[in-house]
């Protein structure tokens, strides 16, 4: 993406990692920020800090006619516009794609929405995208924000598909990138039943768990034959076939086992005996 020149009107977590995908690719960064600045910024500076790592920034107030002018001599100059606003919101400032396309044939626009088409208007956050699509299970919040930062990529491979067909086409086109999509496609092995409790990875298999230890805990991923071999050959129990993982006298032993061994033990074993696992503190 060497030498695009990106726009990006985007605010909070979504649309500056997808400008830091961006940049880190290559492309040459523009953002514009209200007066007021990125809400991040003043919420969590270290994220922000990072994700506008080699990225300039500049400041316009759209809602004025200086703020405006700004706008227009930066997207003349730019390859693809980024933007995080609702429809309702662009229409406003003038930044319809029918408006831009007219004004600017050549540039291409990618719009991150929350939910894409006609639910383009709804309120939400990556939470509620979450749980509609059963990515939230319990009443623990997700570990990390998903649909933010996969529809950050979305977003940014929506970029690449923009400059890849205004390249063979020389005229831009409108990417539309919902984060309720992000969060879909994350959410599809457990759709599958992958991830399900009766699922190979969702704790079904005794070498694909999260198991205590005797000082902490321990994330076993011996999936393949030849590393459940090791981790039974390990724990001193007679399995290693799919058939014999899935059962419970085979997960209740290996159980047994890892609850004798310290996490340093198990970080010595994982290396001498090639077995795929990872040692964690107690919660």
């Amino acid at each position: 993406m060497k030498g695009i020149r990106i726009l990006s009107l985007c605010l909070n977590l979504p649309g500056p990692a997808a400008l830091q995908r961006c940049h880190q690719m290559g492309a040459r960064c523009l953002k514009l920020e209200p007066p007021t600045g990125d809400p991040m910024r003043h919420y969590q500076p270290t994220a922000y800090d990072a994700l506008h790592e080699g990225i300039r920034v500049l400041t316009a107030d759209l809602k004025t006619i200086s703020g405006q002018q700004r706008l227009q001599q930066e997207l003349a100059k730019a390859d693809v516009l980024l933007t995080s606003f609702r429809p309702s919101a662009l229409a406003k400032l003038g930044l319809s794609w029918k408006s831009v396309h007219r004004r600017y044939p050549a540039l291409s626009q990618v719009a991150i929405v929350g939910t894409g088409g006609e639910r383009a208007e709804e309120p939400g956050h990556d939470l509620t995208y979450l749980a509609e699509h059963g990515l939230v299970t319990g009443l623990e919040l997700p570990a990390t924000l998903y649909s933010d930062m996969g529809g950050a990529l979305l977003a940014s491979e929506a970029v690449l598909q923009a400059v890849m067909q205004q390249q063979r086409q020389g005229k831009g086109i409108f990417l539309e990138v919902a984060l309720s999509d992000a969060a879909a496609w994350l959410a599809a092995p457990r759709h599958w039943g992958l991830t399900q409790t009766n699922g190979a990875v969702g704790g079904a298999h005794a070498g694909y768990r999260v198991y205590p230890c005797k000082d902490g805990r321990v994330a076993v991923a011996a999936l393949e034959p030849h590393f459940a071999a090791a981790l039974c050959q390990a724990a001193g129990v007679a399995a290693s076939d799919m058939r014999s993982m899935l059962m419970p006298a085979t997960r209740q032993a290996i159980a047994a086992f890892l609850l004798t061994q310290t996490r340093r033990q198990l970080d010595r074993l994982a290396t001498t005996r090639d077995i795929p696992l990872h040692t964690l503190s107690k919660q």
